[in-house]
């Protein structure tokens, strides 16, 4: 065996052995930087390098890593953005003219051919009042057909031409009517996409035509398109290390590469350590490089790291400064935007465009830099000292190792956020910063200063953390809740409130964007009943404080208090009445199950009971209402959601017993026992449940009724869950086990809820195996999705959602056995 062969051989063996059980499963998007759900950073690629690093949204956002050995670049971390010249500018740039209509068309609306004569004439984009100045033209119904006629030059060459484009929701675009772009309930800003094959082989000089469907499902409306070409001259970095390897654990990902002579461990490394909330907020994660020579020589080594701006604005149309610092120890490259309008937006499909990114090192090799990415590549393949500008598009950071053998080091991600959360019109500082006595540069150097400690530490947690999980559920059900462990966290922000109350918020990512919602965080809340039931208290406490200072004062819970970051009320246009107050309800039984007391559903009695009565009422046989899979639409008599109701009965008489309630207990859990029993006749249908309860032949996944079995009201027959196993076990398909009867897609969440009921591991492997394999299969690459096809390996929606953190159900029953 070579050398070079050995290396990698010992660097797999190492890896194993620190972390028991390995990770093989194909991350449909793999987790570099996640720091909150607005500094969150994907590869959505096979190799890091084959593609721009990206924001969990899809957006670009740009971290690029190269290697300099003997004078030769090794490029292994993301892709050069490429320089994009204007072929049919969007809206970003200027106004553009097309053809339009709001009524539906005849089939071939798209095609060059089409006679569109008799639709209107205005400028785009197309959207509603809010998209203004963007939103050159108002539009305000469903759906929308738009044809825009470009002129090209003569000189196109083999150049490569991207189509820019942005919807808001569903979106079909068309090239000289070739379908090019079929985005089904997704909503994005400045996705490029590089023509290929029939659509870019038609793109000829003179006239073309580019067509556009697109479709709003309610609130923002937006369209705009354009065509680029790229400058190829520019691109500095062509060669490319080879990847060996990519494994994800839960606070670790770890890639191996080749680079010539030098083999390179790279590992990204997020210390969310849940019971640990000072680090768990520290707004730093680490990126670490181990190099070693595979030839026994000595090798000229340098590092080149580049951050793009986006990082620290929304729009590319945004103005941004950068600069170098170099304060006690810390040198950091920084860039921000010019306004720094401070909680001035609110959305799902949004990033940061406050507060100051940080890429630093407390090394005396590294060298700070701020400059147009293009000449400080340049500088760096040259072999010249890149020269900082103020004004520049980017920043980054250059490590000369020298001649060596071998050499290691990291550098760290950070960012300032000032205020992350409006909570009730009152700006919050980060828990890190909750007494206003720190700052980034103090955080900097702690993570520093505990960098080996914390490193030896998350090894330590992976191992653990994949050891149990496998012991529990397998080795694919570990791979998944590894993949989950990052995703989830990083889709939730840490603050204190001006109560003292813990807030762990969740954003309701690629959903619409609500903040704290209820039915966000009942799924979410295994992983963190596993680890802190503290963060499940600040996950509700909001929930609380609404309805008891009088802001809520309807007789139920209420859905969310906002839209991401600005939780001053609830803005989603429908109430969840059974849903939500059955949910934290179950989620302080939970609570109360783990903690061995009722203490924190004692603060809140007054409100719990008014929720236990409201589901008394009204949960049995519910009326036309939404539920959490408010996706499939307004349903009544739906048997699951009724479960939910009468386990938050059940929930509500457990805490009166442990408080000393006597013959509260006694009452509810009484009205809990006949509604079960009611329940099981009105849902029977021989070998299995209805989905609701006057529609025999139907089915659905009971997952709610996970909670009985866990929590262990035994309120329900035994015999209900030895009925549905067996029966879901039939209705699987190839990717898992469909929501229920009306269609093919499926929660992944609400699966491992399902699972969860099963009566050992081997029936509840058979449930996750599909999910698993769907994961590894999926051509979408993005932060795992939970609404996914069963029959196909095709999301239906949603992605970087945190309700992944409902795969640790499994690993909670276990903890709460004990």
């Amino acid at each position: 065996m070579n050398n070079k062969l050995l290396y990698f051989y010992l660097t797999a063996t190492a890896l194993l052995a620190a972390n028991s059980v390995s990770a093989e499963l194909r991350a449909p998007a793999v987790p570099l930087v996640t720091l909150d759900p607005y500094s969150s950073c994907w590869s959505m690629a096979d190799n890091l390098y084959d593609d721009v690093t990206r924001h969990w949204t899809g957006t670009e956002f740009p971290l690029i890593g190269v290697v300099s050995v003997d004078g030769h670049e090794y490029r292994f971390m993301g892709r050069e953005v490429p320089v994009l010249l204007p072929l049919a500018p969007t809206a970003n740039a200027e106004a553009w003219l097309a053809q339009y209509t709001m009524s539906e068309p005849s089939a071939d609306w798209f095609e060059p051919s089409f006679d569109a004569s008799s639709w209107k004439t205005a400028s785009g984009g197309f959207g509603s009042a809010s998209e203004k100045p963007l939103a050159k033209t108002l539009w305000n119904t469903d759906e929308i057909w738009v044809r825009r006629e470009v002129t090209l030059p003569s000189k196109l060459g083999d150049k490569p031409i991207y189509l820019n484009y942005s919807h808001d929701d569903d979106a079909i675009i068309y090239i000289n009517g070739i379908k090019v772009v079929d985005t089904g309930n997704e909503w994005h800003k400045g996705v490029r996409l590089l023509l290929s094959g029939e659509a870019r082989k038609s793109l000829r000089p003179g006239k073309n035509l580019i067509a556009a469907w697109c479709r709003d499902r309610g609130g923002v409306a937006f369209l705009d398109f354009g065509l680029e070409i790229e400058d190829t001259a520019s691109r500095q970095l062509a060669g490319t290390a080879r990847q060996m390897s990519c494994t994800v654990f839960p606070m670790n990902t770890d890639y191996t590469f080749e680079c010539g002579p030098v083999a390179l461990n790279l590992s990204f490394t997020a210390p969310v350590f849940l019971d640990n909330l000072d680090l768990l907020s520290r707004p730093v994660n680490y990126i670490s490089y181990k190099l070693a020579s595979t030839d026994g020589k000595s090798h000229d080594v340098s590092l080149y790291f580049e951050a793009g701006r986006e990082w620290c604005i929304d729009d590319v149309s945004q103005k941004s400064v950068a600069s170098v610092v170099d304060i006690d120890g810390v040198v950091a490259a920084t860039m921000s935007s010019v306004d720094q309008n401070v909680l001035g937006k609110s959305g799902d499909g949004i990033r940061i465009d406050w507060g100051t990114f940080y890429m630093a090192s407390v090394s005396d090799k590294c060298k700070a830099w701020t400059a147009d990415p293009k000449s400080a590549r340049k500088s760096f393949v040259s072999h010249v000292k890149v020269k900082s500008v103020p004004d520049a598009l980017g920043a980054g950071l250059v490590i000369s190792e020298g001649k060596c053998k071998n050499a290691s080091g990291y550098i760290m991600i950070a960012y300032d956020d000032i205020s992350p959360i409006q909570y009730f019109n009152q700006n919050l500082r980060p828990y890190w910063n909750r007494e206003g006595n720190s700052d980034i540069i103090a955080q900097l150097k702690l993570a520093a200063d505990d960098y080996d400690g914390v490193m030896k530490a998350t090894r330590e947690f992976d191992r653990g953390l994949m050891s149990d999980a496998c012991a529990v559920g397998g080795e694919e059900y570990a791979e998944l809740c590894a993949l989950a462990y990052r995703q989830s966290i990083a889709a939730h922000k840490l603050v204190e409130s001006p109560q003292g109350d813990l807030l762990w918020l969740s954003k309701e990512n690629f959903s619409n964007g609500s903040i704290g919602t209820v039915d966000i965080t009942y799924p979410s809340s295994p992983l963190y009943l596993f680890y802190n039931p503290e963060l499940v208290k600040g996950m509700i406490n909001h929930i609380f404080y609404y309805s008891e200072s009088g802001r809520w004062t309807k007789p139920f819970a209420a859905h969310d208090v906002g839209t991401y970051p600005l939780a001053n009320g609830q803005t989603y246009n429908g109430d969840m009445p059974i849903e939500e107050s059955g949910n934290i309800l179950i989620l302080c039984g939970a609570l109360a199950a783990v903690e061995g007391n009722a203490n924190y559903a004692e603060k809140h009695w007054n409100v719990l009971s008014t929720w236990a009565d409201y589901l008394a009422q009204n949960g049995l046989d519910p009326e036309n209402q939404l539920c959490t899979d408010d996706f499939a639409g307004h349903f009544a008599h739906n048997a699951n959601l009724s479960i939910k109701a009468i386990l938050g009965i059940a929930s509500y008489a457990r805490l009166a017993e442990m408080l000393g309630k006597k013959s509260v207990a006694e009452k509810y859990f009484a009205k809990a026992r006949e509604m079960a029993a009611e329940w099981e006749k009105i849902a029977d249908d021989g070998d299995h449940y209805r989905l609701t309860f006057d529609k025999p032949g139907t089915w659905s996944q009971k997952y709610n009724l996970v909670w009985d079995k866990l929590l262990g009201y035994n309120i329900f027959s035994p015999v209900i869950m030895s009925k549905e196993i067996p029966y879901y076990l039939s209705k699987q398909n190839e990717y898992g086990l469909p929501l229920d009867n009306r269609e093919t897609y499926s929660k992944t969440d609400w699966i491992m809820w399902t699972a969860t009921m099963a009566p050992d591991k081997a029936t509840f492997m058979e449930f996750i195996s599909p999910v698993h394999r769907f994961m590894n299969e999926t051509p979408q690459r993005v932060p795992m999705s939970d609404w996914i096809f069963t029959d196909r390996a095709d999301k239906k929606g949603f992605q970087a959602r945190s309700v992944v953190g409902g795969y640790y159900i499994k690993m909670l029953e276990k903890k709460l056995k004990r």
